[in-house]
């Protein structure tokens, strides 16, 4: 208990400070000193997630829905999800996170923020909500027991047929301990267990082995039982493709299912391809004509042509269909996006010295080089920092410093592999 409460404390003191040096940075990590407008219109992205998800609440009238946001910062995503509640709630470790979402949420009556010292939901009766959602939070928790604590608590607090959506880190594990920033890192096969022991369904576990993995879990309700379950369709999970590769970014299914009761979950079913497991990765909710989505990443070692797909429900086939795979393409290493690596909206304009890029399809990071050029001079050789940020791609995020010599004005970032140069792009350095 001792160790615990010191990691909320250490959570309440970093955070607090984090919010009176720069609320809007640290929250939304774009740029340094943002203004409100900015600051709120980088909530979008986000709130439509919720907003595709919200779905599965069906047509009921929202005035009667509650729902509470953990780790709501200053309000950013509560002020636009208000629009879909009756009544929404927001908690935060950070007493100065919370004040600020109190003035920034002033103007909405039924919104109603509070600060949490013990990280949970004390404050809630069971049974009490109908949408519970955290967004870049548990990322930054350093300790298991405090995250699981968390979701125990949200399992508490939800309804029959609410929704908990939140965000974890699905990263590997790579350091003995965690600190506030680069917090603990949660395994797809421990959401499975949260799920079980909290009799949730699990309909959804997005980005799995990234640090920006997605799950959805349902508190059940009582479902009317349906026919025996047919797969209608199987398409490329990325399109409408009735075809897949193998292996890479575009190794993914979706199988449209009739029949399912609306019981069914990421835990009961489960669906071989040629007799190999697949990673399911989403069920989504009962379609205008009346089928289901069920996503997958296709299993290791697979070869091409028309391939068995069998779908099980508690262990038991129930339905069975066929696909075409083929032979992936090569690799094609490329370079997504370079910013400034701490001021992500200033762009290629570097002001803060350091530089990320994002690169897709490097199989072999390690022997990725960058050199930094300017009129009259060149440093190469530079110390990069890389991690994988997605496997499925595979993607990868390549961090360094520009060199001392570096001066101001005009320069050129040169990113290759070997000697194959992935590309050239023109920066431009702060002084």
């Amino acid at each position: 208990m001792a160790e615990l409460d010191d990691v909320r404390r250490r959570m309440r003191e970093d955070w607090n400070r984090r919010a009176l040096e720069d609320a809007h940075y640290y929250v939304a990590f774009g740029r340094r000193q943002q203004s409100d407008d900015e600051f709120f219109d980088t909530a979008r992205e986000q709130v439509l997630g919720f907003e595709r998800e919200l779905a599965r609440l069906g047509p009921g009238n929202r005035r009667a829905r509650r729902a509470v946001e953990i780790g709501c910062g200053p309000g950013r995503l509560m002020k636009p999800m208000s629009v879909h509640f009756g009544e929404i709630h927001g908690v935060d470790v950070s007493d100065e996170m919370v004040a600020r979402a109190a003035r920034n949420l002033a103007s909405i009556p039924h919104a109603h923020v509070r600060p949490t010292p013990n990280s949970d939901l004390a404050a809630f009766a069971d049974a009490s909500f109908d949408f519970i959602y955290s967004y870049a939070v548990f990322q930054h928790i350093p300790s298991r027991d405090v995250v699981s604590g968390y979701l125990a608590e949200a399992a508490r607090v939800l309804k029959p047929g609410g929704l908990i959506r939140c965000q974890l880190n699905g990263l590997p594990a790579s350091a003995k301990t965690y600190d506030t920033w680069a917090g603990v890192r949660i395994a797809p096969g421990e959401v499975h267990a949260v799920a079980r022991e909290h009799g949730l369904q699990l309909l959804a576990l997005e980005g799995s082995g990234t640090q920006y993995m997605w799950t959805t879990l349902r508190r059940p309700a009582v479902a009317a039982a349906s026919g025996p379950a047919v797969i209608h369709r199987i398409t490329n999970a990325n399109s409408s493709e009735p075809v897949a590769p193998v292996r890479g970014r575009f190794a993914a299914l979706s199988l449209w299912v009739a029949g399912l009761e609306g019981g069914e979950d990421l835990l009961r079913l489960s669906v071989l391809v040629d007799g190999r497991p697949a990673f399911l990765t989403y069920l989504g909710a009962r379609e205008r004509d009346g089928l289901y989505q069920l996503n997958l990443h296709l299993p290791e070692g697979l070869g091409s042509g028309v391939k068995t797909v069998v779908l099980t429900l508690d262990g038991e086939p129930v339905a069975q269909s066929i696909v075409r795979l083929m032979r992936p393409g090569p690799l094609v290493p490329r370079i997504l996006a370079l910013s400034d690596g701490i001021d992500l909206l200033s762009g290629r304009r570097i002001v803060t010295g350091s530089v990320k890029a994002t690169l897709e399809e490097v199989a072999e990071p390690g022997a990725l080089t960058a050199q930094v050029s300017w009129p009259g001079g060149a440093a190469a050789g530079l110390d990069l920092e890389h991690f994988c940020i997605n496997p499925h791609l595979p993607s990868h995020e390549l961090n360094f410093r520009l060199p001392e010599a570096a001066p101001p004005g005009p320069a050129e970032v040169t990113i290759a592999m070997g000697r194959r140069v992935l590309g050239r792009m023109p920066i431009s350095i702060d002084g």
